[in-house]
C-alpha cells in the first residue's frame, strides 16, 4: 500500500508538472505579443513626430497615454481577474487589445493625433489586463523559490517580441516611401502607413484569444500562508499596504519601466545625431533591436544565474552597470556612446521580473491585490519619458541623467529595499 501511495503521489506530481509546463508554453505567446506591441511605440514616436511636426514633449504623449492606462486600469483589472479568474481575464485582455489595434485604422483615416492617442489607451488597457493576470499566474505556477527565475524566463519571450518589433516597425512603417505633394497629402500618406501593421496585430490577438479559450489552464491560487524568506518570514499585515517591501518594489517598478521606456523612446533620435551614429531613422530603428535583443539574451542568462545567486544581488549589479553605461553615453560621443546605450538592454533584462517577484514574496492571500498595485506602477513608462522629454528639448544628450537616477534607486532596492519586512525566524 505504501508503494502504491508513493507511486500515486509521484504520478500526480508528474502530471501537475506537465500541466504547469503546458500552461507556461501557452503563456509565452502572451509575453511575446505584448512585448512586440509595446516596442512598436518606439517606432511610432519618430514616425508621428515627423508626420504631425511634434516637439519631444508632445510626441511623448504616446508613451503617456499607453502607460497611463496602467494607472487607470490596473486596479479594475485586478478586480476583474479576482472575479473572472486568470483565464477569462487573459481572454478579455487579448480582445480589448485587438480592438485598440483596429482603432488605428480610423485614426489614420482621420489623420488625428488625439485619435491615435485614444487608440493607444484602449490597446494598453488590454495589455494591462494581460499583465495583471499573467505575471502573478506565472509566479505561482510552481515552487516559490524559483519564481524569479521562472518569470524571468517567460519575460525573455517578451523581450523576443520587443526585439522583433522595432525591426518590423522600421521595415513596415519608417521605410515607407515619403510621397511628394502638399503637407496634407504627405500627412495622410504617413498616417496611413500604420493601418496595415496594426490590423494584422489585431487579427493575431483575436486568434490567440480563441486558442487560449480552447486550452485548459490549471486552476491555481496564491497560498494563504507566507512564503519562507530565507533568514526569516515576512511580518503579517491586515492591509497589503503594510508590506514595506511591496511599496518600495512598486516604486522600483515605476522607475524601472520609466527608465527602460525612456531609453527606447529616445534611442532612434539619439542614434540619428551626427555626433553619435549619424544613422537614418530606418537604420536607427533597426539598431534599436539590439537594445531589446540584449534584454532577451540577458533574461535567458539571468533565469539560470538566479538559480545560483540571490536575485537581489543580481538586480543591484545590473542596475549599477546600467548607471555606468549611461555615464559613458553622456561623456563620450560617436560609436562608443551609441553601443553603450544599446548595451543597457542586456542589463535591463532581469529587472522587471526580479523586482516583481521580490515585491510579492511572502504576501500569500494579498498576492493578487499586490499584482494590481505593481501594475499601476508601470505608469512610470508614462511619466519618466515625459520628464526626460522636457530635458531633451533643452539638451538630448544630458537628458539621460533621468534614467540614471532611476537605476540608482533600483540598485538600492536590490541591496536593501526588498528586505524591509523580514523578521527573525522563531
Amino acid at each position: 500500500m505504501a508503494y502504491q501511495s508513493t507511486t500515486t503521489t509521484s504520478t500526480t506530481a508528474n502530471n501537475q508538472q506537465t500541466s504547469y509546463l503546458s500552461a507556461l508554453i501557452v503563456l509565452t505567446s502572451l509575453f511575446f505579443m505584448w512585448g512586440l506591441i509595446t516596442s512598436l511605440n518606439d517606432i511610432l514616436i519618430p514616425h508621428l513626430k515627423a508626420a504631425f511636426s511634434l516637439s519631444y514633449v508632445k510626441v511623448m504623449l504616446i508613451q503617456f497615454c499607453f502607460f497611463g492606462a496602467y494607472a487607470v486600469m490596473s486596479l479594475p483589472s485586478g478586480f476583474l481577474v479576482e472575479r473572472a479568474g486568470y483565464k477569462r481575464g487573459i481572454i478579455i485582455g487579448l480582445v480589448t487589445a485587438g480592438i485598440g489595434c483596429l482603432l488605428f485604422f480610423p485614426a489614420a483615416g482621420m489623420q488625428s493625433y488625439p485619435f491615435f492617442l485614444g487608440a493607444l489607451f484602449v490597446l494598453a488597457s488590454g495589455i494591462t489586463l494581460l499583465q495583471v493576470a499573467a505575471n502573478p499566474y506565472v509566479a505561482i505556477l510552481g515552487p516559490p523559490r524559483t519564481a524569479s527565475s521562472r518569470l524571468t524566463l517567460t519575460q525573455a519571450f517578451n523581450s523576443l517580441g520587443t526585439t522583433i518589433g522595432p525591426f518590423l516597425g522600421s521595415v513596415l512603417i519608417l521605410s515607407a516611401v515619403r510621397p511628394e505633394g502638399d503637407e496634407a497629402t504627405v500627412r495622410a500618406a504617413e498616417a496611413a502607413t500604420v493601418q496595415g501593421p496594426y490590423v494584422i496585430l489585431a487579427l493575431t490577438l483575436f486568434v490567440i484569444a480563441v486558442l487560449i479559450a480552447l486550452v485548459k489552464l490549471p486552476q491555481i491560487e496564491a497560498q494563504d500562508q507566507p512564503a519562507d524568506a530565507g533568514a526569516g518570514t515576512y511580518q503579517q499585515h491586515k492591509s497589503v499596504w503594510g508590506y514595506r517591501h511591496l511599496v518600495l518594489g512598486a516604486v522600483g517598478i515605476f522607475l524601472y519601466v520609466g527608465a527602460e521606456v525612456s531609453i527606447g523612446s529616445f534611442a532612434v533620435n539619439f542614434l540619428s545625431q551626427p555626433t553619435i551614429g549619424g544613422l537614418t531613422e530606418v537604420e536607427a530603428g533597426k539598431y534599436l533591436s539590439y537594445y531589446w535583443g540584449g534584454a532577451m539574451v540577458g533574461r535567458f542568462i539571468g533565469a539560470w544565474v538566479m538559480t545560483k545567486v540571490k536575485p537581489g544581488r543580481v538586480l543591484a549589479f545590473n542596475a549599477f552597470v546600467a548607471v555606468g553605461l549611461l555615464l559613458v553615453v553622456m561623456l563620450f560621443a560617436g560609436k562608443t556612446a551609441m553601443w553603450a546605450l544599446l548595451a543597457i538592454g542586456l542589463f535591463n533584462s532581469i529587472m522587471f521580473p526580479t523586482i516583481f517577484t521580490l515585491a510579492i514574496d511572502g504576501l500569500g492571500k494579498h498576492t493578487g491585490e499586490a499584482s494590481g498595485i505593481l501594475c499601476v506602477a508601470i505608469v512610470g513608462g508614462a511619466i519618466i519619458p515625459l520628464l526626460q522629454g522636457y530635458f531633451a528639448d533643452i539638451n538630448l544628450l544630458y537628458s539621460f541623467i533621468v534614467p540614471a537616477v532611476c537605476y540608482l534607486y533600483i540598485a538600492y532596492y536590490g541591496l536593501k529595499g526588498h528586505k524591509a519586512d523580514l523578521k527573525p525566524a522563531a
